[in-house]
C-alpha cells in the first residue's frame, strides 16, 4: 500500500480535530490540531513547491494554532472542575432506569449528526474567490439586488428591522455562460462577514436511505449557527425539479426537506440567504420557486458589456487592440454569452503561440529582459516573414528559451478566432427563458 503524503495526513488530522472539537472532546481536539500543524509544516518544506499554496497553508495553520491556544486555555481553566454526571447515569443498573436507554440513543445519534456536519464543513468557502463587483461586466440590476440582499443588511442591520426584512431567497436564471456562478463568486468575495456555503447535488444526495434529507437539514443548521450566511446552490434544478408520480421517494423527500428548511414552521432563517442558479428555471417545483422571493434573469450580455468582457479576458496580456477595436468586437458578437467570449479570447491568446510554432524565420529585436522587465535587451528573437530585413532561417526549437520575444495579440488574431467560433445558446431556450421572465421573474 502506498505511503500517505504528509499533506493528506494533515488534512485527515484536521478533519478529525474538527469532529472532536464539535463533539466537545477538547483534549483530543487539541492534540489533533497540534499534530496536524506539524504535518502541514513538513508538507510545506518537502511537498508543496507552489508559494501561493504555502501562503494558504500558513494562514490555515495560524487558524488551527489560534484554536488550539483557546482550547488549551479552556482545558487549563476547567481541569479542576468535576465532570458533570449524565442525567440518569446513576439509575443505569436499577430497575426502571429508562433514562439510561435514552442517553444511549442520544449517544448513537450524536456521531451521525457530527458526521453530517463534518461533511457540510467542506461546503464552506474559506478562501475568497477574489472576484469584485467591478469584475462582473454589466448585470447592474442583478448586482443591485444582491447588494440589497447581502451587503446592506450586514453593514446597516438597523435598517432591516420590523416589517422591513432582507430577502431570504434569490434565484439567478438565464442561458449557460452568462455569469450566474461568477456573480455568486462576487457575492462570496464582497460579503466579508458572511459564511459562504457552496453546494451542489453531489454534496447533498446520498445512496443511503434518509441520508440526503439529513444532509439538507445539517446544511441549514450550520448556516444558522454561522449566520450571517449564504447558501449557494448551483444547478438547483437537479435537486428541486417539479414533483411527479414517476420520481423516486428519495427525490421527493429531499425536496420536501428543502421546502421545510427554507420556510418551515419554527425555522429562524434571519440572516440566512439561499442563492440558487439554474439554466432551466421552468423545471423547478412551483413551491420551491415561490421560496425564491426574487427571481432575476441573467440575460446574454449587451454590446457594451461584451466590449468590457473582451477587455477583462485579455487582462494584462500584451496586445495591440485599440478602443475602436474593442467596440467593433462588442458589436460583432451579438448572441454570444460571457463564456463564449472567454473561449474566443483564450483561442486568440494562443495565436502568437501558433505563430512561434509554425515560423520558419526569426529576427533579432529589442525587448524587455526575462530577468528584469524594466531592462531592455537587443538580442531577443521573434518570428517574422522570410522577406523581412534581418530574417534568419530557423525554427522555434533553435531559439534559446530565455531569448524568445512572442508577438503581441492583434485584432487580426481575435477576428481569426471569432471566425472559428459560434454562439452556444439556441433561440428555443432563449424563448423559454423570456417566457419564464414574463411570468415569474425580473430583468437582471
Amino acid at each position: 500500500m502506498a505511503n500517505t503524503s504528509a499533506l493528506q495526513k494533515a488534512i485527515d488530522l484536521v478533519t478529525k480535530a474538527t469532529e472532536e472539537d464539535k463533539g466537545k472532546n477538547y483534549a483530543e481536539a487539541l492534540r489533533l490540531y497540534e499534530s496536524a500543524v506539524e504535518y502541514f509544516l513538513h508538507a510545506m518544506k518537502y511537498e508543496v513547491p507552489n508559494e501561493r499554496a504555502k501562503e494558504s497553508i500558513r494562514a490555515k495553520c495560524k487558524q488551527y494554532l489560534d484554536r488550539a491556544e483557546k482550547l488549551k486555555e479552556y482545558i487549563e481553566k476547567n481541569k479542576d472542575k468535576k465532570k458533570p454526571m449524565k442525567a440518569g447515569a446513576g439509575n443505569a443498573g436499577k430497575k426502571g432506569g429508562g433514562s439510561g436507554s435514552k442517553d444511549s440513543d442520544s449517544d448513537d445519534e450524536d456521531p451521525t449528526r457530527k458526521k453530517m456536519e463534518a461533511k457540510m464543513e467542506g461546503a464552506i468557502v474559506a478562501e475568497k474567490p477574489n472576484v469584485r463587483w467591478d469584475d462582473v461586466a454589466g448585470l447592474e440590476g442583478a448586482k443591485s439586488a444582491l447588494k440589497e440582499a447581502v451587503i446592506l443588511p450586514i453593514k446597516f442591520p438597523h435598517m432591516f428591522t420590523g416589517k422591513r426584512q432582507a430577502w431570504r431567497g434569490i434565484l439567478l436564471f438565464g442561458p449557460p455562460g452568462t455569469g450566474k456562478t461568477y456573480l455568486a463568486k462576487a457575492v462570496a468575495t464582497e460579503a466579508n462577514n458572511s459564511t459562504f456555503f457552496s453546494v451542489s447535488s453531489a454534496d447533498l444526495v446520498s445512496k443511503w436511505m434518509g441520508e440526503s434529507e439529513q444532509h439538507v437539514k445539517a446544511l441549514f443548521s450550520m448556516a444558522r449557527e454561522h449566520k450571517p450566511s449564504i447558501i449557494f446552490i448551483d444547478e438547483v434544478d437537479s435537486l428541486c425539479a417539479s414533483r411527479s408520480e414517476q420520481e423516486s421517494e428519495s427525490a421527493r423527500r429531499i425536496k420536501t426537506e428543502f421546502l421545510v428548511q427554507m420556510q418551515g414552521v419554527g425555522n429562524q432563517n434571519d440572516s440566512v440567504l439561499v442563492l440558487g442558479a439554474t439554466n432551466i428555471p421552468w423545471v423547478l417545483d412551483s413551491a420551491i420557486r415561490r421560496r425564491f422571493e426574487k427571481r432575476i434573469y441573467i440575460p446574454l450580455p449587451e454590446s457594451n458589456a461584451r466590449t468590457s468582457m473582451f477587455k477583462l479576458n485579455l487582462g494584462d496580456t500584451p496586445h495591440s487592440l485599440s478602443e475602436d477595436d474593442f467596440r467593433l468586437l462588442g458589436s460583432k458578437t451579438d448572441g454570444y454569452s460571457g463564456a463564449d467570449i472567454s473561449i474566443v479570447v483564450r483561442d486568440a491568446l494562443m495565436q502568437p503561440v501558433r505563430k512561434v510554432q509554425t515560423a520558419t524565420h526569426f529576427k533579432y529585436v529589442r525587448g524587455p529582459s526575462r530577468d528584469d522587465p524594466n531592462v531592455s535587451v537587443d538580442d531577443l528573437l521573434t518570428p517574422c516573414s522570410p522577406g523581412e530585413p534581418g530574417a534568419m532561417e530557423m525554427t522555434w526549437e533553435q531559439v534559446p528559451s530565455d531569448r524568445l520575444f512572442e508577438p503581441v495579440v492583434s485584432m487580426r488574431d481575435v477576428m481569426r478566432s471569432l471566425a472559428d467560433s459560434k454562439p452556444s445558446v439556441n433561440d428555443e431556450d432563449l424563448d423559454k427563458l423570456r417566457k419564464f421572465t414574463e411570468d415569474f421573474g425580473q430583468e437582471g
